[in-house]
């Protein structure tokens, strides 16, 4: 992998379902072609796919920009949604605020958090209700 690091910016549609998961598999094909770890490319494109998904469902679209370097890859996911009026709550499995709407449609399982949390080795959340939520995602290159 090149020293230089590489810098991707995607839109992420609101309540668009069919265009949901494109910016984490733009990733992990630029991932793969860097030749980053299988394990690498999995743990990101999980992460980042569960913080997409939520800019989707609950943050009225959003945008994420990510960052890969030699040593990690970093993925900030923001929205202008609602933000989580209490993230503890927010981070227990299977708590979810997703309507049943969109239950029915198989997402809002209340996985999303805890997943980016299992599968990055650092994540950060800042949540303003009213103004919107940022998640900070880092994967390391090397464990």
């Amino acid at each position: 992998m090149s020293e230089a690091a590489v810098k991707l910016h995607y839109d992420i549609d609101a309540e668009d379902f069919t265009t949901a998961g494109e910016a984490s598999s733009g990733v992990k094909k630029t991932l793969t072609r860097l030749g980053a770890e299988p394990d690498v490319i999995k743990r990101v494109a999980i992460a980042m796919y569960e913080a997409e998904i939520n800019a989707v469902i609950h943050g009225g679209g959003g945008a994420a920009d990510v960052e890969i370097t030699p040593e990690k890859v970093t993925v900030v996911i923001s929205d202008q949604g609602p933000g989580i009026p209490d993230l503890d709550k927010a981070m227990t499995p299977g708590w979810s605020t997703a309507t049943n709407l969109v239950r029915e449609m198989g997402f809002g399982a209340g996985m999303g958090l805890p997943n980016m949390k299992r599968y990055t080795d650092e994540m950060y959340v800042e949540s303003e209700v009213g103004v919107g939520t940022k998640v900070t995602l880092i994967v390391n290159m090397k464990r």
